[in-house]
């Protein structure tokens, strides 16, 4: 025990205070979000619609963050990565609050999407905030130290989530969203503010190449689309499933989405520098992780024991743990070639149009097809996606 506790603390050794200061924001800022996971059920249950109406608005969801996330670079390329987080942060915050008050079909799609362009901004421009403060070498684990910081406040989200809406309802849920995205906020104005925050890696491209045009950079984004349109099952749909078929309540299906930001908090940085340590490439890495999560989806077709929803999950789980990091080390390393902002824009940017296609073809797929054949098709997908990245180690080998 006493190896495996200095083998845990030593993966976090060599990392900079801005990158740690980063994941405080980041893990204050998550630890709010607690609507996200709950809000198909909230739009079912508290408003009344139904799930292809959900499916809509989940589409407006996935189209704001589109818009969002472009945005986001664009602004981060002309304006730098820390002007445009904290916009980012305090108007989300006040956009959470607001977005109680809206009751109707119409105005809630308006007010999701509108949300999620200004709260998107925030991804591409911390992605270069990260290759800033990091060194080179420790990119992949600073961005694993990033999202121990997302999962930790996702672990406590949910189950938290699932106790306020219990005692107050789903309207206090958007009180804490915003309340913890303006605090946010205010702890980057103190804390990176650049006068204070120092640079790791500062190279510059002179002859900065456009995203737009890398072809190579294209069939990964691509790969991710499909990655994203499995894994974001589990936020919108698989719950759902959880309390239709298996008869869950909020705080059982929040203590399921607590497990996989648990275990992400206490496995995902170890294992990433194990991984590293047996230097295979990266995009081996995310085809293994994106295999996991297809199998997460297959499991529930072949079991009807209450038990697979926690293999699945664990598996889900794992997928993302390795998938996620590494994913996330190619596009910060492809994007030494050109905008930094353009390149991270495009990776998150391809989360953002999974989530306007997923949500949507999962909210109809399980109304008018059944669970079965819902979970077949997103298993497809994600043989589709590992073929891409196959087609992606050709291209490097050939280009070599």
């Amino acid at each position: 025990m006493k190896n495996l506790y200095a083998n845990y603390i030593s993966s976090f050794k060599g990392l900079s205070t801005e990158v740690w200061w980063l994941a405080l924001i980041t893990l204050i800022n998550r630890a709010g979000t607690m609507v996200i996971p709950f809000l198909s059920l909230y739009l079912i249950n508290d408003v009344g619609l139904t799930l292809e109406n959900v499916g809509i608005v989940m589409s407006c969801f996935g189209a704001g963050s589109l818009i969002g996330s472009w945005l986001g670079g664009t602004l981060t390329d002309k304006f730098g990565y820390y002007k445009v987080m904290l916009f980012s942060l305090f108007s989300s915050g006040i956009l959470f609050v607001a977005l109680q008050f809206l009751h109707t079909y119409e105005s809630i799609c308006v007010g999701i999407f509108i949300l999620m362009i200004v709260a998107d901004c925030f991804r591409p421009a911390a992605f270069v905030a990260l290759i800033a403060y990091s060194k080179p070498e420790n990119k992949t684990r600073s961005v694993t130290l990033i999202r121990l910081a997302i999962n930790l406040g996702f672990s406590a989200g949910p189950a938290v989530g699932g106790i306020i809406i219990t005692s107050l309802g789903y309207v206090g849920l958007f009180w804490v969203d915003g309340l913890t995205c303006i605090l946010a906020s205010i702890l980057l104005l103190v804390v990176l503010n650049p006068k204070k925050a120092r640079v790791m890696d500062s190279s510059k491209n002179e002859n900065p190449k456009s995203a737009y045009g890398d072809g190579y950079y294209w069939v990964f984004v691509a790969a991710m689309v499909l990655f994203g349109f499995c894994f974001v099952q589990y936020f919108s749909t698989v719950p759902i499933y959880y309390s239709d078929i298996y008869k869950l309540d909020e705080f059982k299906i929040g203590l399921l989405l607590a497990m996989n930001g648990f275990l992400i908090f206490a496995f995902e940085m170890p294992l990433i520098k194990y991984l590293e340590k047996l230097n295979h490439s990266k995009t081996n890495y995310v085809i293994f992780g994106l295999a996991l999560v297809g199998l997460s989806f297959l499991l529930l077709n072949l079991f009807s024991w209450a038990g697979i929803l926690v293999i699945g999950m664990l598996l889900m789980t794992l997928g993302e743990m390795i998938a996620f990091p590494f994913s996330n080390a190619i596009a910060m390393e492809r994007s030494k070639r050109g905008n930094q902002g353009e390149y991270m824009a495009l990776y998150s940017i391809a989360f953002s149009i999974s989530h306007i296609f997923a949500h949507n073809y999962g909210m109809h797929s399980i109304a008018n097809n059944g669970y079965t054949l819902t979970w077949n098709v997103i298993t497809i997908i994600s043989v589709l996606g590992i073929l891409l990245l196959l087609l992606l180690k050709r291209i490097a080998i050939t280009n070599k």
